[in-house]
C-alpha cells in the first residue's frame, strides 16, 4: 500500500489547523506548502496581517466557497514585508471592518476596531471577517478583492496588476494622425 503525502496538488481546503497535510489544509497551511516551508498555519514568508484575515476567513466559510481560497494562497507567498506595511495593511482592514459592521451587534459582541488594533496581528482580520456577518456571494467577492488589495499594498507601482493592464492598453491605442501630410 502507497503512503504518499499529499501535496499542493492533492490537498483540500478544510477549517481548522492541522498537524499534518494528510489531515486537510487551511489556506495558510497550503501557502507554507507552495512557499516550501515546514508545515504551518503562520508561514514566513506571509503578511501576518494577511494571514489572520485569511485564518478567519477560511474557518467561517463554506466548503464550496473555501475552495475559492487555493489562488489566494499561491497570492499570500511572499507578502511578508515592513512593519509599516503591516501597519497599512491591519489599517485598511480596520477601515473595511468599520464600513461592514452592523452598527449595535456587531459592536457588542465584537467591540470598536480601534479598540482591537492593539490586540495582535490577526486583530484586524479577525474584525474584518466578523463584520461581514453572514457571507453570501456579494460578501465573498468583497473580502477577496480586500485580499487582492492588500497583498498589492507595499509593492512597487509598476508590478501592479491595474497598471500593467492600464500600460499595455495605452499601448495598443492607435497614436493620432499628425496633422501634416506629406
Amino acid at each position: 500500500m502507497s503512503t504518499t503525502q499529499p501535496s499542493h496538488q492533492t490537498v483540500r481546503l478544510s477549517r481548522g489547523k492541522h498537524s499534518s497535510p494528510s489531515q486537510g489544509v487551511c489556506v495558510m497551511e497550503l501557502a507554507s506548502m507552495l512557499a516550501g516551508e515546514p508545515f504551518t498555519d503562520r508561514p514566513a514568508c506571509a503578511d501576518p496581517v494577511l494571514g489572520g484575515l485569511l485564518r478567519a476567513y477560511n474557518d467561517t466559510i463554506d466548503g464550496e466557497r473555501r475552495q475559492d481560497l487555493y489562488q489566494v494562497a499561491a497570492l499570500v507567498v511572499g507578502t511578508a514585508s515592513t512593519p509599516e506595511v503591516q501597519r497599512m495593511r491591519a489599517n485598511r482592514c480596520l477601515v473595511f471592518a468599520t464600513a461592514h459592521r452592523r452598527r449595535s451587534r456587531w459592536r457588542r459582541r465584537h467591540g470598536t476596531p480601534a479598540l482591537a488594533a492593539h490586540l495582535g496581528q490577526d486583530a484586524p482580520g479577525v474584525l474584518a471577517v466578523r463584520a461581514l456577518g453572514r457571507v453570501d456571494d456579494v460578501r465573498h467577492r468583497e473580502l477577496l478583492a480586500l485580499v487582492h488589495e492588500l497583498v498589492w499594498m507595499g509593492q512597487p507601482r509598476a508590478e501592479h496588476p491595474a497598471d500593467i493592464a492600464a500600460e499595455r492598453v495605452g499601448a495598443a491605442q492607435p497614436r493620432p494622425l499628425s496633422s501634416a501630410r506629406a
